[in-house]
């Protein structure tokens, strides 16, 4: 029996507005948004990990909402908004997260740190928006940013140079 030939790829047309800036890209429709970011747009501050959603190090922020970027197709986030960490601050005017993470020794080899740190800007602001974790205790008073409601909502960006005390310090200093 013959083979038979491969299927072709598909492509498709997207566009979204990635760190302030409209980009509009031709894909095929299998291409993750981890790998748009990293080898379509050379936006390589978002890590491939685990590549399977497991580890964080690839966490951008769409439409305000942290996400893996590992896990979704870019054609999914048609027209979406998308902050990796090259758009969160600058080396000149660091993200008040980014200081933090500098101050507080928030890293140790930097790989998940990307990942860490856009987690933990859209973490912050579902906490003053008062959505509640697993382990938020009373649902009708406003969500506090407890140490315990830091590491559960952090939970799904692994470190493996185990930096999490210093981590949750910089996530503390910013929510103060």
């Amino acid at each position: 029996m013959p083979p038979q030939d491969s299927p072709q790829p598909s492509f498709t047309d997207v566009a979204f507005t990635i760190n302030g800036e409209l980009r509009a890209l031709r894909l095929d429709t299998r291409t993750t948004l981890l790998d748009a970011l990293r080898e379509h747009l050379h936006l390589t501050g978002s890590k491939k990990g685990c590549d399977h959603g497991q580890c964080g190090a690839c966490t951008v922020i769409v439409s305000g909402r942290r996400i893996n970027a590992c896990l979704t197709l870019a054609a999914m986030h048609q027209g979406e908004t998308i902050t990796t960490i090259e758009g969160l601050g600058t080396p000149e005017a660091l993200h008040p997260l980014q200081a933090a993470f500098v101050r507080h020794d928030g890293f140790q080899c930097g790989y998940c740190t990307p990942g860490q740190i856009c987690s933990a800007v859209a973490m912050l602001d579902e906490i003053a928006a008062s959505i509640p974790s697993h382990v938020t205790v009373d649902l009708t008073a406003p969500v506090a940013a407890t140490e315990s409601e830091l590491r559960e909502r952090m939970s799904g960006n692994i470190c493996r140079c185990a930096a999490y005390p210093n981590i949750i310090a910089a996530i503390q200093a910013v929510a103060a």
